[in-house]
């Protein structure tokens, strides 16, 4: 018998093309079309940032801008709609003084109020649409007051109460901790403290996990990790009181954004089939970097957030090691200041064996995917990752720390021969990163086994058709558990 197909409702902060800051804008702007691909009627809902201009996309007004009930009263929202390539439509719910003034997406002393509002608005959007999803696939944080408010006063209203949830972990670390006030301002006093919250203070993201009807992380791995005190954030004992509502799926990536066969921001396209092709963009990246061309030597690639998170404490020892062997180094990315510092220290001392691009860039991001042949990712913490995904789709052999997604993507190549896709390394240590790295460039220089193994990586469906598959069957999960 032939299972209906469902109705979704997605809510995210961010979503690309319209606002990105993380990987959560990657997810949203993917996994929906990947669902509505599988014949299900899913429906993007997320914030108008004041950097999402109508000279950048076609927007269509819906209906009369609405009230939501905050503050001390109502405040009005308008409802706009987009799609989404693939045909995913995408609505965006507008109010000028808690989002389209503001020029960005996070990071605003009211963030707390303006998620309220989101959230409050999101619900409130789905009278004025007369669309009564099956399920709510809640986001982060920034959407946990959904599903609490669909498991407290929403059970008592016909319109809510058949209303199944999911609500997904990206980052523990950020939790949307507000003052217990935030609770008046949504007038939600009713809700309850729990355990794990500070005294006076919401946590939204414990309130989600919670309330929601099921929880998942974006890695098998990172939702075993998140139950134990030194992952959990906090939340691990309501993690582990919610355990069997909790399941992991792995994060995809869109084969359509990231294909070196097709992709225009590489000088030399390539496939598995023509992997020799590749070397060309290894001599054009060393060209850019500054670095001398030299085919035979390795060349280690990182596109990261300077953060510890990423495992940056760790590096300097290591590039200390790698610079002395015959190998050089390239690094793309932004963040803290003391590691733009490091990587500038580093770099004056290393000027022929290293380049840092402390910037963003898209465009040579790819390129380093596509040239470059290790790919490091030392994370202490990565719930999934995309970048060692990318980076063996574009025949860039990751080392990586066997931890979350990483741990559930990349297979050891010392462990095993005949299945390994790259090297992982366990002890968070400046010295086990070191010995992953030795093994990695001890098996680049046999040449066959170093092709198989970028064959073997490019070969492996990283693709959002799987993922998508896993969270339809999530939804109805989701929708038994909750009654429906």
């Amino acid at each position: 018998m032939t299972k209906k197909p469902l109705e979704i409702l997605f809510l995210s902060a961010e979503a690309v093309p319209f606002a990105k800051v993380g990987g959560l804008a990657d997810v949203a702007g993917s996994l929906p079309r990947a669902i509505r691909a599988l014949g299900h009627d899913v429906r993007l809902m997320m914030p108008r940032y004041g950097t999402i201009r109508s000279d950048q996309f076609h927007f269509e007004k819906i209906g009369e801008p609405f009230p939501i009930p905050v503050g001390p009263g109502e405040e009005y929202v308008h409802l706009i709609s987009s799609t989404l390539d693939g045909g995913v439509p995408v609505y965006l719910l507008w109010n000028d003084l808690y989002f389209s003034s503001r020029d960005r997406v996070y990071g605003f002393e009211d963030d707390a109020q303006r998620f309220t509002i989101f959230g409050r608005a999101a619900l409130a959007a789905l009278h004025l649409l007369d669309w009564r999803p099956d399920v709510i696939h809640a986001n982060d944080w920034h959407t946990g007051i959904v599903p609490t408010w669909l498991d407290t006063a929403g059970r008592r209203d016909p319109f809510y109460r058949d209303i199944a949830t999911l609500f997904t972990i990206h980052n523990l670390a950020y939790q949307g901790i507000a003052g217990r006030l935030i609770l008046t301002f949504a007038q939600m006093e009713y809700v309850q403290h729990l355990s794990v919250e500070q005294p006076g203070t919401v946590n939204w993201m414990a309130q989600g996990i919670a309330h929601a009807d099921l929880v998942n992380t974006v890695s098998p791995r990172y939702a075993q990790e998140v139950l134990t005190p030194e992952m959990g954030m906090g939340l691990d004992p309501l993690l582990r009181e919610r355990q069997d509502r909790l399941f992991g799926v792995l994060n995809g990536i869109d084969y359509e954004r990231w294909n070196p066969a097709t992709d225009p921001n590489i000088p030399h396209r390539f496939d598995v089939e023509t992997l020799d092709r590749r070397a060309a963009n290894k001599t054009a990246l060393q060209q850019q970097a500054r670095l001398p061309v030299q085919p035979e030597v390795p060349l280690v690639g990182m596109v990261s957030r300077l953060d510890k998170v990423k495992g940056m404490d760790l590096l300097e020892p290591v590039l200390e090691w790698l610079l002395r062997e015959e190998a050089q180094f390239i690094l793309l990315g932004t963040g803290q200041p003391e590691y733009h510092e490091m990587f500038e220290r580093l770099q004056a001392r290393f000027p022929d064996r290293m380049h840092a691009f402390l910037k963003f860039d898209d465009v040579l991001a790819r390129r380093i995917y596509a040239g470059a042949d290790v790919f490091l990712m030392p994370s202490a913490v990565e719930p999934c990752g995309l970048g060692q995904m990318i980076a063996m789709h574009y025949g860039c052999v990751p080392v990586v720390r066997a931890t979350g997604g990483l741990a559930d993507t990349v297979t050891d190549c010392t462990a095993d021969p005949e299945r390994g896709t790259g090297f992982a390394f366990m002890d968070y240590t400046p010295e086990a990163c070191s010995r992953a790295l030795g093994r990695a460039l001890k098996v680049y220089r046999d040449k066959k086994a170093w092709r198989r193994l970028q064959r073997r990586g490019m070969a492996i469906n990283f693709s959002w058709s799987a993922s998508a598959q896993e969270y339809v069957k999530l939804y109805r999960r989701a929708m038994k558990v909750h009654g429906t």
